[in-house]
C-alpha cells in the first residue's frame, strides 16, 4: 500500500477542548478517541497524531491562516528531514522519541491543513521533549 505521508507517533492521547474537537470536523479532519486523524484517499496520505496534551497546546497557538503554505511546507521539509535523520542515528537519539521514519515527499502539495497540523506538531514535539531541530525559531 502506498502512502505517502504517514505518520503514526502513537503515544497515550489526552484531550479536553471541545472547541478544538468541533472546529476539526468544519475543516475535514478527523478527531475522534483523542487521536487527530487527516485522511485523503486520492492523494494516499493519512496522518496519525496521538500525543498526550497536544490538542489542548494546540488550542493555545497561532490560528489558521497565520502562515502561509509556503513557510508550514518549508518548515516542515527542514524538520522532517531533521526527524528521519535522528531515526536513523538511533544510537545518538532516544529510540523511544525517534521511533518511525515520516514518509513525507518534498514537493506534493498535502495542502494547508496537513501543513499546518504537522509544523505545529514538530513545535509541541520540540518544547515537550526538550529537543531542537535545525531550523527551528520557537
Amino acid at each position: 500500500m502506498k502512502y505517502l505521508l504517514s505518520i503514526f507517533l502513537l503515544i497515550l492521547a489526552f484531550a479536553s477542548c471541545e472547541s478544538y474537537k468541533s472546529a476539526t470536523k468544519n475543516s475535514g479532519v478527523a478527531a475522534e478517541n483523542d487521536t487527530i486523524r487527516i485522511k485523503n484517499d486520492s492523494l494516499e496520505y493519512e496522518i496519525l497524531i496521538i500525543e498526550p496534551g497536544f490538542y489542548n497546546w494546540l488550542a493555545t497557538q497561532q490560528p489558521r491562516g497565520f502562515y502561509g503554505q509556503t513557510f508550514l511546507e518549508s518548515k516542515n521539509n527542514l524538520f522532517v528531514s531533521e526527524y528521519n535523520n535522528r531515526v536513523r542515528n538511533f544510537q545518538r537519539y532516544d529510540p523511544n522519541l525517534y521511533q518511525q521514519e515520516i514518509n513525507y515527499e518534498f514537493g506534493v502539495d498535502y495542502g494547508y491543513e496537513v501543513n499546518y497540523l504537522l509544523y505545529n506538531y514538530f513545535i509541541y514535539f520540540q518544547r515537550t521533549y526538550n529537543q531542537r531541530f535545525i531550523g527551528s525559531r520557537r
